[in-house]
């Protein structure tokens, strides 16, 4: 299947977005574990989320040295993350991710 680069980069990011909201992959290193993607693509991608104007931010775990903490979504802006949801599948095997 021969798939743009820029819906691999939109499916890509709304796919880190889901992983992060559902607590499945809340790190840069969950991220990179969860998709195979290098740790620099999965900091762009984080990065990126504000393109699509999803609100994404670092929280620090309380007491935590070292920027120990989690990524969070605090506003998906005009993304359906339920569309995510439904689409899941579909998004992996564009993406190429397990």
């Amino acid at each position: 299947m021969d798939v743009s680069k820029t819906k691999s980069s939109f499916y890509r990011r709304l796919y880190v977005a889901w992983l992060i909201d559902s607590g499945q992959a809340c790190s840069v290193p969950a991220l990179t574990e969860a998709t195979g993607m290098p740790r620099r693509t999965a900091q762009d991608t984080i990065a990126a989320l504000a393109d699509l104007d999803i609100v994404c931010e670092f929280e620090q775990r309380e007491g935590a040295r070292h920027q120990a903490g989690d990524y969070r979504i605090h506003d998906w802006g005009a993304i359906d993350p339920c569309w995510i949801e439904r689409n899941l599948a579909g998004i992996k095997q564009v993406l190429g991710y397990p």
